[in-house]
C-alpha cells in the first residue's frame, strides 16, 4: 500500500510539473501579444515583466512558513489552480491595472506553486532512496513544448489571449483538482532517521549558499536563451525570422531528453559527475554560440545548452534537500528564490552588454558563469549515496 501511495503521489506530482510547463510557456511566449492587448509600452514592460519574478520570490519565501504549518501537498493544492486562473485573467482584461493585477497574483500563485512542487519533490525522492528528480522537470519541460505550440497555433489563428487560453484553463484546471488528492510527501528511513538528527536545527545559510549560487548562473543560462537566441540568430548570425525560433524549440527539446534520462546518469554516476558535465557541456555550448559564423552552427550550440543545463536546476533542488533532511522544506523554499534572482539578473545583463560591447562577447558571460558549477559540484555529493543504487524503500509515508 506504500508503495502504492508512493506512486500514485510520483504520477500526481509528474502531471502538477507538466501543467506548470505549460501554464509558463502560455505566458511567456505570448508577451507580444499582451503588451498589444493591454497598449503596455515599451519602456514600461521591463517593469510589468520583472514583477512577475519579484512577487514570485516573495512568496516564495512566505511559503517556507505556510508550509511548516500545512504542509507542501496543501499548497500545491490550492496555488496551481490559482496559477491557471491568474493565466485566464491575463487574458480577459483591457486596462493597464486590469494587467498589474493579473500579473501580480500570478507571479504570487507560481512562487508558491515552485516552491510548494519542487519540495514534494525532494521529498519523494528521499522516500525511493533514487534520483528521481530530474523526471519530474522533465515533465515540465514537456508542458512547456506543448504551451509553446498551443501559443504558436493561438498567435497562427490571430485568437485573442483570453480564446486561447479559455479551453487549456477549462481542460487543466479539473485536471489538477482531480490529480491533487494523491499528492504524498514522503519520508525515507534514512531521511527520517537524519530528520531527526537534524531537528531544530534550521537551514545554515552559508552551506545553502553555493547552491544558490548554481541555481543563479543556470537561471542566468537558462533566460539568455529564451530571451536572446532568436535576436542572436537574427541580427549576429543573419538568420531569416522563420529561422530565429528554431534555436529556443531545439533548445527546449534538448532539455527534455536530458532530463529523461538523467536519472538514470544520477544512480550510475553519481550527482557531482553528473552536474560537472552538464556544466561543462553548457559552457561549451555557449562557446559554440559565441563562435558561429551561421544561423545552424548558433542552433547547434544552443542545442548543446539544452542538454547541458537541464541537470543542473533538478539536482540543485535534490542537493538542498540532502544537504538539509530535517528542514529540507525551508532550504528549497529559500534556494527558488534564487531561480527568479537568475531570471531578473540573466536577461538585462545580457542586453546590457550587448549594447554596450557586443553579443558575441556577452554570450561569453553565461559561459563564465555556469563554469563556477564544477567548483561549487561537490555541493551536490552530500549524502548522495542513497540515491545511487536505488536499494533503499521508504519506511513511512504522510499524506499531505
Amino acid at each position: 500500500m506504500t508503495d502504492a501511495r508512493l506512486r500514485r503521489g510520483r504520477g500526481s506530482l509528474a502531471v502538477s510539473f507538466f501543467v506548470q510547463g505549460v501554464t509558463f510557456a502560455l505566458l511567456v511566449t505570448r508577451i507580444p501579444a499582451i503588451q498589444d492587448q493591454y497598449g503596455i509600452s515599451d519602456g514600461l514592460l521591463p517593469a510589468f515583466l520583472a514583477a512577475v519574478p519579484i512577487l514570485a520570490g516573495v512568496a516564495s519565501v512566505v511559503t517556507e512558513k505556510v508550509v511548516a504549518r500545512v504542509g507542501p501537498a496543501v499548497v500545491l493544492r490550492w496555488a496551481q489552480p490559482f496559477v491557471l486562473l491568474a493565466l485566464l485573467a491575463v487574458g480577459l482584461g483591457s486596462e493597464l491595472w486590469h494587467a498589474a493585477i493579473a500579473l501580480g497574483l500570478f507571479g504570487l500563485a507560481v512562487g508558491a506553486l515552485d516552491a510548494s512542487m519542487n519540495m514534494l519533490g525532494v521529498s519523494l525522492q528521499r522516500a525511493y532512496g533514487r534520483s528521481i528528480m530530474l523526471g519530474f522537470h522533465a515533465a515540465y519541460s514537456l508542458g512547456g513544448i506543448a504551451g509553446a505550440s498551443l501559443a504558436w497555433a493561438g498567435a497562427h489563428w490571430h485568437l485573442s489571449l483570453f480564446v486561447s487560453y479559455l479551453p487549456v484553463v477549462a481542460v487543466l484546471l479539473p485536471v489538477v483538482f482531480v490529480g491533487s488528492r494523491w499528492y504524498v510527501a514522503g519520508s525515507g528511513e534514512a531521511g527520517a532517521v537524519e530528520a531527526g538528527e537534524g531537528k531544530g536545527s534550521g537551514v545554515v545559510f552559508k552551506v545553502l549558499l553555493p547552491l544558490c549560487l548554481v541555481m543563479t548562473f543556470a537561471y542566468i543560462g537558462d533566460s539568455t536563451v529564451s530571451n536572446w537566441s532568436a535576436k542572436y540568430l537574427q541580427d549576429v548570425l543573419g538568420s531569416s525570422e522563420e529561422l530565429a525560433t528554431v534555436p529556443y524549440n531545439a533548445y527546449m527539446v534538448t532539455t527534455l531528453l536530458g532530463r529523461a534520462v538523467g536519472d538514470f546518469g544520477v544512480r550510475r554516476f553519481g550527482a557531482v559527475v553528473v552536474v560537472r558535465a552538464g556544466a561543462v557541456l553548457a559552457a561549451l555550448g555557449f562557446a559554440a554560440v559565441a563562435a558561429a559564423q551561421g544561423a545552424w552552427a548558433g542552433i547547434a550550440g544552443f542545442t548543446v545548452l539544452g542538454l547541458g543545463l537541464s541537470v543542473i536546476v533538478p539536482q540543485t533542488f535534490a542537493a538542498a534537500g540532502r544537504l538539509f533532511p530535517g528542514a529540507s522544506d525551508a532550504a528549497v523554499a529559500r534556494l527558488n528564490v534564487f531561480n527568479y534572482v537568475g531570471f531578473l539578473v540573466g536577461s538585462p545583463l545580457v542586453g546590457a552588454l550587448g549594447d554596450a560591447w557586443s553579443y558575441r562577447g556577452a554570450m561569453l558571460v553565461p559561459m563564465v558563469l555556469v563554469l563556477v558549477t564544477v567548483v561549487y559540484a561537490t555541493s551536490f555529493g552530500s549524502r548522495e549515496a542513497r540515491y545511487r543504487g536505488g536499494h533503499e524503500r521508504p519506511r513511512t509515508v504522510d499524506v499531505g
